[in-house]
C-alpha cells in the first residue's frame, strides 16, 4: 500500500457551472452538491474508480445560489435531499430522485447565508435580515433574532443546540430559541462556522483569522495567515482544518500552524472534508475541485501540469498591475500602522487587486480610495476613485465632525456640472453648490471664470444659490486648502438651523416595498394587508412628486396621496415597516405632506405619533427610518409645534437608540437632539432643555467611538450651555469634566468644540 502524501495534491477538476461555485454539501459517502452563482444546484457522484460524474441539475432559484445541505433518505426522501438557500431569499427543498422542488420556503427579506439540518429533520436558515428561521414540512414554526446584523452561518452542534455567526462579529449558542451564550473576539464579521469534532466551534472572519473556541466560549487556538477576507472553514475526522479565502488560497492547518497554502484561480468560497479526508473546494472560476492525499486518488500528470499552466496564465494576468508587483505589496496588516501625515498614500494587497488608501488625520483612519489600476508612479498623479482615474481626488469634510467625502475631478470639466452631479451622489445639500465650485477652482489652479449652469435650488425653488452657514472644506488630497488660520473663536455653538436626513434612493425603496406587498399577497392570512394594482399605482404617483424635489414649491400632495402610505405604516407587520418608513422620512419634507399630518394631530388623529411609536419595534431598521423621520419634521414650521407638544414621548420612544451597536441610529439620534436644542433655545423652554441636556450628556463621553455622534452630541450640550439658561444644571451635572475630556480627543473638531463648552462655561 502507497504511503499518504503528507500535503493534499489535484484529484479532480469538475466543470459544469457557468459562474462562481459558492457552497458545498456533503452528501453521504460518495456524493457532494454545489450551489453557483448560475442559479442552479448540481449534484456530483462519484463512481467506483473515484470519477465524479454531474448526475443532477437542478433550476429553480432566480438568482445565485449560495448554501447547500444534505437531507438523508427518508420515507419522504427515499434517494435523499437538498436543500439551499439563494440570494432571491429562498429556501428551496428538492428531492433528488426527479430534481423537483418540493417545497419553496418564502419568508426572508434578504439573502439566505446558511442552511442546515438538525436531528428531527428541521432545516434552520440563516439570512441578511438579521434572522433565522426553523422550517418544517414546509412551514416556518419560529423566528430567531437576537443578533445586531446579517446572520452569516450557522452550524448544530451535537448535543441539539445551534451556533451561528454574524456581521455583529459575535458568535451565538441557541437553546431552542433561547440564546444562552455569546462569544466576542472577531474585529469583524464572522463568514463562517465548523465543529472541530470533539474539540469545539471553528470560525472564519472578515477580519483574516480563523479561530478555534471551546462550547464555553473561550479561545483556544487563532489561526491567522490569509491575507484577505476569509470565507469558509471546515475540519476533519482527524483533526485537520481548511479555510477559503479572497487571497485566492485554500489553506490547510495543523495544530494552529499553516501546513499548505493551495492556489486557485479565483477568489475560494467554500471547503468541505468528504468522509474519506479529500479536500473539496469551491472557486470563483466556476470549477469544483477535489484534492487528495491519497497517491491512487491523484490527478494525471497531464492534467496536473495543465491546471499548474493554467495557475501560472493566472497569476501573471493579475500580479502585475501597471508594473506593481501586487504579491510583494504588504497586506491589510499595514493599515494597523497610522499613516505620518494626512494625507499619505498606502497600496496595498487585498486578494488578487492592489488598492488604495489615504490617511485621514483628523478621522485617524485610513480611507480606502480605490483599485490601483497603474503603477505607483502613476497614481500620485492620477489618483484612483471607485476603480477610475482622475486628474484629483479631494478629501472634503463639510462640516465638523462628520464624515470625509471624495471629490473627484478632471481638468476641463465644468465644475458647477461636477458639484451638481456630486452634491446628489453624496447625499449633501445644494445649497453648498457655490463653496463646491469655488474649491475646486482654488485647488486645482484655475482662475479663468466658468460659465455657471442653472440648477433649480430645491429649498427656494429658484435657480439663484441661496448662501448658508459656510462649510469648512478640509484638506484636498493633492492640493492644501486655502483657509488661512483663525484666531480662537466660538465656531461650534450655539448651533443655528436644523440638520435634516433629506436623501433617498425611491427606486430601491419602492422595489424593496413591491417585494414585501408581493409576500403578503401571497399568504392568505395576510392577503388583505396587500395593496391591489390600483393603490400601487397610487402610490407610485405619490412617490413622484416626492422624487421631483426641485419643485416642491409648486407640486400638490393631497390627504388621498397619503391613504396607501397611511395603511403601510399602520397596518403592516413590523418586520415589514421600514420602507414605508422612509417614504414617511420624505413625505415630511413636502410642505403639504407636513401640513397634512400636523393638521390629523390637530383634529385629535395624531397619526404621527402612532407611527413613530410602532417604528420603536424591531428590526433596527425601524428605529432608524423613525428618528430619521423625526428629525425631518423639524423641517416645516408647521409642524415644529407638534414636536415640542411631543417632545417627551418622542425622546422616550427612542431613548434606547443612545446605547445601539449600530452606529448610524446613534448619530438619527444625535441629530435628533441637536434639533430638539435648537427649537427648544428658541422657545425658551427649560423643561425641554434639561431633558436634552441630559440624553446628550449620555452620548457626549468618551465612551461614544463614533466621532460624528459625538460632535454633534457635545454641539448640543455646548448649545443649551452657550445659552444660559441650563447653565447652572450643566455645572452640576459636571459639563466642565466632559469638556475637558473632549478637548483631549485626537479628533481635533471634538477638542475644538470642547474649548468652545469650556469658555462658555467661565
Amino acid at each position: 500500500m502507497e504511503q499518504e502524501a503528507t500535503e493534499f495534491r489535484l484529484s479532480r477538476q469538475l466543470y459544469g457551472h457557468q459562474e462562481d461555485v459558492r457552497g458545498i454539501g456533503v452528501c453521504g459517502e460518495n456524493k457532494f452538491a454545489t450551489g453557483s452563482r448560475d442559479k442552479t444546484v448540481r449534484l456530483w457522484v462519484a463512481d467506483h474508480e473515484n470519477n465524479y460524474m454531474l448526475e443532477k441539475t437542478m433550476v429553480g432559484h432566480t438568482s445565485f445560489v449560495g448554501p447547500v445541505a444534505w437531507l438523508p433518505p427518508s420515507e419522504s426522501f427515499p434517494a435523499g435531499g437538498l436543500v439551499s438557500g439563494g440570494m432571491d431569499t429562498l429556501v428551496i427543498v428538492w428531492n433528488i430522485e426527479d430534481s423537483k422542488q418540493v417545497y419553496t420556503l418564502r419568508g426572508h427579506e434578504s439573502q439566505v447565508t446558511s442552511v442546515v439540518i438538525d436531528d428531527q429533520g428541521d432545516i434552520f436558515s440563516a439570512s441578511q435580515d438579521w434572522s433565522i428561521r426553523r422550517w418544517r414540512q414546509g412551514q416556518c414554526l419560529e423566528i430567531l433574532k437576537g443578533h445586531q446584523g446579517p446572520v452569516q452561518a450557522i452550524v448544530m452542534l451535537p448535543s441539539g443546540e445551534m451556533v451561528t455567526g454574524s456581521s455583529d462579529c459575535t458568535i451565538k449558542i441557541w437553546k431552542g430559541s433561547k440564546c444562552i451564550r455569546t462569544f466576542s473576539g472577531h474585529s469583524d464579521t464572522v463568514r463562517g462556522l465548523a465543529l472541530m469534532p470533539n474539540v469545539g466551534i471553528l470560525s472564519a472572519s472578515h477580519d483574516g483569522s480563523i479561530r478555534l473556541w471551546s462550547v464555553s466560549g473561550d479561545t483556544l487556538l487563532e489561526m491567522v495567515g490569509h491575507t484577505a477576507i476569509v470565507y469558509c472553514v471546515a475540519a476533519s475526522s482527524s483533526g485537520i482544518v481548511a479555510s477559503g479565502s479572497e487571497d485566492c488560497l485554500a489553506k490547510v492547518w495543523k495544530d494552529g500552524t499553516c501546513c499548505q497554502s493551495i492556489q486557485h484561480p479565483g477568489c475560494v468560497w467554500d471547503v468541505k472534508f468528504l468522509p474519506n479526508g479529500d479536500l473539496i473546494t469551491a472557486c470563483s472560476d466556476g470549477v469544483v475541485r477535489v484534492w487528495t492525499k491519497d497517491p491512487s486518488r491523484v490527478a494525471s500528470l497531464e492534467e496536473t501540469e495543465a491546471y499548474e499552466a493554467h495557475l501560472s496564465a493566472y497569476r501573471t494576468q493579475t500580479k502585475m498591475v501597471g508594473g506593481v508587483n501586487i504579491q510583494d505589496l504588504p497586506g491589510r496588516d499595514a493599515l494597523l500602522q497610522p499613516g505620518s501625515k494626512n494625507g499619505k498614500k498606502l497600496i496595498i494587497r487585498e486578494g488578487d487587486n492592489a488598492v488604495a488608501y489615504s490617511w485621514n488625520a483628523k478621522e485617524y483612519l485610513w480611507d480606502r480610495i480605490g483599485e490601483v489600476v497603474d503603477g505607483p508612479g502613476n497614481f500620485e498623479g492620477r489618483p484612483t476613485l471607485n476603480g477610475q482615474q482622475y486628474d484629483f481626488v479631494f478629501d472634503v469634510a463639510v462640516e465638523d465632525g462628520g464624515p470625509v467625502h471624495k471629490l473627484p475631478y478632471n481638468r476641463g470639466d465644468n465644475p458647477y456640472t461636477v458639484a451638481d452631479k456630486w452634491l446628489l451622489s453624496e447625499d449633501l445639500p445644494l445649497t453648498y453648490r457655490q463653496q463646491v465650485v469655488e474649491f475646486i477652482l482654488q485647488n486645482t489652479g484655475q482662475n479663468v471664470p466658468m460659465v455657471d449652469t442653472p440648477f433649480s435650488d430645491p429649498y427656494s425653488g429658484g435657480s439663484a444659490y441661496v448662501p448658508q452657514q459656510q462649510p469648512n472644506w478640509m484638506n484636498g488630497s493633492l492640493s492644501e486648502s486655502s483657509g488661512v488660520p483663525q484666531s480662537y473663536t466660538s465656531k461650534h455653538i450655539p448651533k443655528k438651523g436644523m440638520l435634516l436626513f433629506d436623501t433617498a434612493q425611491y427606486d430601491s425603496i419602492m422595489k424593496k416595498l413591491e417585494s414585501f406587498n408581493s409576500s403578503l399577497a401571497a399568504d392568505e392570512s395576510t392577503k388583505g394587508l396587500s395593496l391591489n394594482d390600483e393603490e400601487l399605482k397610487n402610490l407610485r404617483a405619490t412617490i413622484s412628486i416626492l422624487k421631483d424635489e426641485s419643485h416642491y414649491h409648486t407640486s400638490s400632495l393631497k390627504d388621498k396621496n397619503l391613504v396607501e402610505l397611511q395603511k403601510l405604516l399602520l397596518t403592516w407587520p413590523t418586520s415589514l415597516l421600514f420602507p414605508a418608513l422612509d417614504i414617511l422620512r420624505i413625505t415630511l419634507l413636502h410642505p403639504q405632506g407636513a401640513e397634512l399630518f400636523a393638521q390629523k394631530a390637530e383634529s385629535g388623529k395624531d397619526v404621527l405619533r402612532q407611527i413613530l411609536q410602532r417604528a420603536c419595534e424591531p428590526p433596527d431598521a425601524n428605529q432608524l427610518l423613525g428618528i430619521r423621520a423625526a428629525v425631518n419634521a423639524f423641517r416645516h414650521s408647521v409642524l415644529r409645534k407638534w414636536v415640542l407638544h411631543n417632545r417627551s414621548e418622542i425622546l422616550d420612544f427612542f431613548s434606547d437608540c443612545q446605547t445601539s451597536s449600530q452606529k448610524n441610529i446613534r448619530v438619527a439620534y444625535s441629530t435628533l437632539l441637536l434639533n430638539y436644542s435648537v427649537l427648544l433655545i428658541e422657545t425658551k423652554d427649560e423643561a425641554g432643555q434639561i431633558q436634552v441636556l441630559s440624553a446628550a450628556l449620555e452620548m457626549a463621553g468618551p465612551q461614544e467611538m463614533d466621532p460624528i455622534c459625538r460632535y454633534r452630541s457635545l454641539v448640543t450640550v455646548g448649545s443649551l450651555v452657550a445659552n444660559g439658561l441650563v447653565k447652572s444644571i450643566a455645572l452640576d451635572l459636571d459639563v466642565k469634566s466632559l469638556a475637558d475630556s473632549a478637548i483631549a480627543s485626537p479628533e481635533n473638531s471634538v477638542s475644538e468644540v470642547g474649548k468652545d463648552i469650556q469658555y462658555f462655561l467661565k
